[in-house]
């Protein structure tokens, strides 16, 4: 399976998340790959500083039109998970061409929430050419907070574009995930149950 991670918006929590969802698929043991789409290469950076003691979790960098080499790797792999721009590009956009699963992660923000109508059309052009692929909308490093309503209010108005389906399951803005970046860890080498059964429930919802 190929999942490709795409938003026209930087600073989403994206790389973070792919990582994520790439280390519970592997503690499920999956045979996984994340190629690093993104110019700003933070997956290389974070996988590079990763301890030498820790599991291997297979990173390679790419750009340009990407679709044949995602397609390749999907030989070798169960999930080939690719990590694309915070930006409309061409490594998303051929992405699309092979991805069976498109995740565009935002925060629950006006900004974000300004971008939505482009990133549906993106991915409504690449289902004319790949009618297989499932879209989804994350709600990503929402507040942790119950009191603080922004995550709610963002789901409702998500609604209003049926073209990608909003994923009931959020991952909240934990500073958990900051740490186990900084650390090069993954989120599941942590002690934060919390985060952990928030990518597990995502997970299962759109990938397994």
């Amino acid at each position: 399976m190929i999942i490709v991670l795409g938003s026209q918006k930087g600073g989403v929590g994206k790389s973070t998340l792919a990582v994520s969802i790439a280390s519970y698929l592997i503690k499920l043991g999956k045979r996984v790959i994340i190629v690093d789409a993104d110019d700003q290469k933070s997956v290389l950076t974070w996988y590079n500083n990763r301890p030498e003691s820790m599991p291997h979790i297979p990173v390679t960098g790419a750009t340009g039109n990407i679709k044949a080499m995602l397609k390749e790797h999907e030989k070798s792999y169960d999930y080939v998970i690719a990590d694309c721009a915070g930006r409309d590009s061409s490594e998303m956009r051929s992405g699309l061409m092979a991805a069976d699963v498109f995740i565009s992660p935002l925060r629950p923000s006006q900004m974000d929430l300004d971008v939505v109508p482009h990133t549906c059309s993106v991915f409504t052009a690449a289902k004319d050419f790949n009618e297989t692929v499932h879209g989804y909308l994350v709600l990503n490093m929402a507040p942790t907070n119950m009191f603080v309503n922004e995550a709610n209010q963002a789901a409702d108005v998500l609604l209003d574009f049926p073209e990608m389906k909003l994923a009931q399951s959020r991952v909240c803005d934990r500073k958990a995930h900051r740490d186990a970046w900084a650390e090069s860890l993954t989120i599941f080498e942590t002690h934060n149950t919390r985060a952990q059964e928030e990518i597990e429930s995502l997970v299962k919802e759109i990938i397994l």
